[in-house]
């Protein structure tokens, strides 16, 4: 008999870092939606930790180019202390949000926790946007278009320095898929970065299955690969509750594909889900196609497979 692998549930209900309300309301969109009983489903010995609690969302204007710095640096700190307290304990971190700012506090634990064990990280960051911007490229000041820039030391201190080692990651670990929206300033300042980012014109000129294999090359046993999952990578045809809509996305799927490519590695050791926008979905939908596809991440399939070249 397999041991269940043990996994822990996060939420982290705040749109602290998003221009548009309603993102904090994710992570109980997502538990309605079954999230815990689905992880549990395919091998996992769920633990539901509740929500991680910070500061409110005041509204205000950017200040020096960024809303709500020190709020935001409350949350993924927060963030940063739950996620690495799990994987501490060994278990698999799913980080439910809230908006893609927290991504800064639940990837820089994992690196932490990487560098600690001296494993090499590999960062798959599933998105419609880049979110390499930073306060000098971005006119909105919103953090959750800054996410990667802050992760590879370029933001304020408040957040660069979390997880205590700046940068937290290089550019060379991680891969953007799916990205169709990306501000000019930012495009000249990624490919200066070295970030490999597969776009969906790239995605539909050689497909999902090819996409996947390059940015999954090179796995090995010393890899912990966390994936970053932004809703609003899927086309927003399928997947409307997010408040950065962005038209051009991934099939059904094709998103399919690349979580069962990912879960065929058997490498998943951490996970974010975040942007699902409650108040923009159609009767929960979007949180029920998140939920379907974290199944496949976590293994559901149509068939028993042999492994195919």
């Amino acid at each position: 008999m397999t041991s269940m692998r043990p996994a822990s549930i996060i939420g982290v209900p705040t749109d602290i870092g998003a221009g548009t309300r309603g993102s904090s309301m994710g992570p109980e969109a997502l538990r309605v939606a079954g999230i815990v009983e689905a992880v549990a489903r395919y091998g996992c010995d769920v633990k539901d930790c509740g929500n991680v609690a910070g500061p409110a969302n005041p509204g205000l204007a950017p200040v020096s180019g960024f809303r709500h710095l020190q709020e935001v640096m409350a949350w993924n700190e927060a963030v940063h202390h739950a996620v690495y307290a799990e994987l501490a304990a060994e278990r698999l971190p799913i980080m439910i949000g809230g908006d893609h700012c927290l991504a800064i506090g639940s990837i820089s634990a994992v690196a932490r926790r990487c560098r600690e064990q001296g494993r090499t990280l590999r960062i798959l960051w599933l998105d419609a946007h880049a979110d390499f911007n930073t306060s000098i490229l971005t006119p909105t000041g919103n953090i959750h278009g800054m996410p990667v820039a802050c992760l590879c030391g370029h933001g304020p201190r408040e957040l660069v320095e979390i997880g205590g080692s700046t940068p937290a990651i290089r550019p060379d670990q991680i891969r953007q898929i799916g990205i169709r929206s990306v501000d000019e300033g930012e495009k000249r300042f990624l490919r200066e970065a070295g970030v490999e980012v597969f776009d969906m014109r790239y995605i539909d000129e050689v497909g999902m299955r090819h996409t996947l294999e390059l940015a999954l090359a090179g796995m090995d046993e010393s890899t912990h690969l966390h994936v970053s999952f932004d809703v609003d990578f899927l086309d927003p045809d399928i997947a409307p509750g997010v408040g950065t809509t962005v038209r051009g996305g991934p099939t059904y799927r094709e998103a399919q594909l690349c979580m069962e490519m990912v879960a065929d590695t058997g490498r998943l050791g951490s996970l974010d889900i975040v942007e699902l926008n409650p108040a923009l979905d159609i009767r929960n939908t979007t949180a029920e196609l998140a939920v379907d596809l974290v199944e496949s991440l976590f293994g559901k399939s149509t068939l028993l497979r042999m492994h195919r070249p």
